[in-house]
């Protein structure tokens, strides 16, 4: 497996995150238009595609979310793919090239119908915190947080 650090324009790209939002309009319901509004690509720029030859089976991107915060986005690895390490890999990183950019800090939000989710975060040493921003007082949605590494004591 392969990481390469594209951008949001990448077909890769594109085709990995129509999968995820017809998974995420499956689990959300009728909360998936909410959460789309926040989630259009066209705001992001870093992404982390992952892989195995020629096929690209994972992804995830960040965006600045304020001075030293970055916001990690649009995880998704192909169904058949899963429990393999490969969001392990995207997501470290993500984290690698957050800290290059200045990040001290990454959050996230993600779904409670998200289970595999919840447990990468919890085993990549992210904490739940507070909803943040447009999810405040959001019921489905956990939010996380990492002081990544390196940048300990550098909080924004």
């Amino acid at each position: 497996m392969t990481i390469n650090r594209v951008t949001s324009g990448h077909p890769a790209f594109a085709a990995l995150v129509r999968l995820l939002d017809e998974e995420l309009a499956d689990r959300d319901g009728a909360d998936h238009p909410f959460y789309a509004q926040f989630n259009r690509i066209d705001s992001i720029r870093s992404v982390v595609l992952a892989f195995d030859g020629d096929t690209a089976v994972g992804c995830g991107a960040i965006k600045e979310y304020a001075p030293g915060t970055m916001e990690v986005k649009r995880m998704f690895v192909l169904p058949d793919r899963r429990g393999e390490g490969v969001a392990t890999r995207v997501l470290q990183e993500l984290e690698r090239w957050a800290v290059e950019m200045g990040a001290s800090r990454c959050i996230l939000e993600t779904g409670k119908k998200q289970p595999e989710a919840i447990g990468l975060y919890g085993k990549s040493g992210y904490s739940v915190i507070p909803n943040y921003g447009q999810y405040a007082g959001v019921e489905n949605s956990v939010c996380f947080e990492k002081v990544l590494a390196g940048r300990e004591g550098v909080r924004s």
